[in-house]
């Protein structure tokens, strides 16, 4: 008789093996994922950056300062046009306040504005403070390898967490896999429409790392709109105190 033991292997290797697999490749796009959010961020971050909002009929261009540390602290300083300078925003952990000097008040941002636009802009509160991790509330899976500028790149399929208090239904990141540059994502409602492509462009080194310094948010369902940002300085892994993502320094950083 053959033996029993044999058999029960011969039915359950080919599940073990898809499992394990399943498992590495689940593993292989959470790191790449996050190789390439640190490569972004670093420890921490000081960035100058402009931003023009483009519309058919008009532009505007705004220019910004931020400083991070990890992803529970940033600060943002707007610096032009003059009618928003001053006007900050800050991020201590999962709480956001939006500091405006001409009336002179503090706002608390609630969830249910995390999903509309930043400064007029094809970004969300959610994209410019982070609230939502891309490494953290998200599951990761490699889903194809294709071509991005040239660049050899990971497809990589993100899904909320069930517990992940986060505005998109599912996001696609492309990821070269050289790099671990960041140079495309698109995202998804919970209905599975895609709502917006973000393109990242003009690799540079900046400070130590070499990174896209161009992007572009492009909303799907409005033609002619696009919001670009164009990063000027970046440094990264400054010393930089937990106190200085302060409300009072909110109100006076220049």
């Amino acid at each position: 008789m053959k033996n029993p033991i044999a058999k029960i292997f011969k039915y359950l290797l080919p599940s073990l093996a898809f499992l394990i697999c399943s498992k590495v490749q689940a593993q292989d796009a959470y790191e790449i994922i996050k190789k390439a959010d640190d490569k972004m961020q670093g420890v921490s971050s000081k960035v100058e950056m402009s931003m023009t909002i483009v519309r058919p009929d008009w532009s505007r261009e705004v220019k910004i300062k931020s400083w991070a540390k990890g992803q529970k602290l940033s600060l943002i300083l707007i610096e032009a046009p003059a009618r928003d300078k001053g006007t900050a925003f800050l991020k201590r952990h999962k709480e956001i306040w939006n500091w405006q000097p001409k009336i002179d008040r503090v706002i608390k941002l609630p969830p249910s504005m995390m999903m509309q636009s930043w400064m007029g802009s094809d970004f969300t509160n959610d994209d410019l403070v982070k609230e939502s991790s891309i490494v953290n509330d998200y599951y990761q899976k490699v889903v194809a390898d294709t071509t991005i500028q040239g660049y050899e790149c990971y497809k990589i399929e993100m899904l909320p967490k069930e517990d992940a208090a986060v505005v998109w239904g599912k996001i696609y990141a492309y990821i070269s896999k050289a790099d671990y540059l960041q140079l495309l994502f698109k995202y998804y409602d919970e209905e599975g429409y895609l709502i917006n492509t973000m393109k990242l462009s003009d690799i540079k080194k900046m400070d130590d790392r070499v990174l896209p310094t161009r992007l572009e948010m492009i909303p799907a369902d409005e033609e002619g709109h696009k919001t670009v940002v164009q990063y000027n300085q970046m440094k990264f892994n400054i010393n930089i105190d937990d106190n200085f993502f302060s409300m009072q320094n909110m109100k006076r950083i220049r």
